[in-house]
């Protein structure tokens, strides 16, 4: 056990400049903007460039985290990329944003838990660093989703969007009264068929198509989430009257809510930017936070309570105090 605490020291977002509105799917697909915004709360969607890959929207994100930090890639010391959709199948897209940000020290790795992957990684790099192995990480959350979608499946399409958002988590010094306060990461691999692609290496040899038994992956989200957030809380001391902000994965409006209301969470303090990018997997809590931390919502000493569930099923929540 270590008494070392890491913390969030500053955030950074991208989001790539193609928009896609509702009005302009309903050309493509059954559906209609009064449709979209009743069922998720989504507006618009960011979709990348032919071109721009993971890589691109990391390593962006990336460069704004560390200048919002004021610090060189020299001072880096690890690099998680969390992602659904790498570059390549190997090598690690996370080692394709080291070499796009000119490092050649440290280490590098991928982590896939799908929409639950940035909770997963901030909870990695906590580990690592309280353990030795660094003093400073960039965790990135980066998809490019809209390459594996099916855009005559109105279930499906309409939900989704690309972006990339990431942390500069480093070790806190002793007595400092910010930092990562607790964790609990799940995962249910009998879930996994619910929210899946339908392709593969191993299996199709090919990408696939993100498939999903809506009313289902609603059905159990909203008390995973309860679950984790409840654990947290209980095992750091505090209560859900005490949390500043919630920073809850940008899924859905009505999950959002639903969570929200089990909880007994004051809507005010529930940070809500789905409207504005869709699901982006892994990188909608970091895209967030970066919201509420540009806006001024998010300021130093806040309690702020970071959640997701994605495909696997996995899910988690950490508590932050800024």
């Amino acid at each position: 056990m270590t008494d070392k605490r890491t913390f969030i020291r500053s955030v950074g977002a991208y989001l790539p400049a193609r928009v896609v509105s509702n009005e302009e799917l309903a050309k493509t697909v059954d559906t209609s903007d009064e449709w979209i915004q009743q069922r998720t709360g989504i507006r618009q969607r960011h979709v990348a460039a032919e071109g721009e890959l993971t890589s691109d929207l990391g390593a962006a994100a990336a460069k704004r985290a560390m200048d919002n930090a004021g610090i060189e890639i020299a001072d880096i010391d690890l690099v998680i990329c969390a992602t659904t959709t790498p570059d390549l199948t190997f090598p690690a897209t996370a080692a394709v944003i080291q070499q796009k940000l000119g490092m050649h020290h440290g280490a590098a790795f991928d982590l896939q838990a799908v929409c639950s992957g940035f909770v997963y990684g901030v909870a990695t790099a906590d580990s690592f660093l309280k353990n030795g192995l660094g003093t400073r990480a960039l965790v990135i959350g980066a998809e490019t989703t809209s390459r594996i979608l099916d855009w005559n499946d109105r279930t499906t399409c309409v939900l989704f969007g690309d972006g990339a958002g990431a942390a500069v988590i480093e070790l806190a010094k002793p007595g400092e009264d910010r930092g990562i306060l607790a964790t609990a990461l799940r995962a249910d691999g009998h879930f996994w068929n619910k929210l899946y692609t339908d392709g593969g290496p191993s299996s199709t040899q090919s990408l696939g198509h993100v498939r999903m038994e809506g009313r289902e992956v609603f059905r159990h989200a909203v008390g995973m989430i309860t679950d984790v957030v409840d654990k947290v809380l209980a095992e750091s001391g505090y209560t859900i009257a005490d949390l500043d902000w919630f920073v809850p994965h940008q899924a859905n409006r009505r999950i959002i809510d639903g969570a929200g209301d089990k909880l007994g969470l004051d809507p005010a303090k529930v940070v809500v930017t789905v409207d504005r990018h869709a699901n982006t997997s892994a990188a909608s809590v970091p895209l967030a936070l970066s919201a509420a931390v540009a806006d001024g919502r998010i300021k130093r000493g806040d309690l702020v309570m970071i959640e997701a569930m994605g495909g696997g099923f996995t899910w988690g929540a950490s508590l932050i105090r800024w």
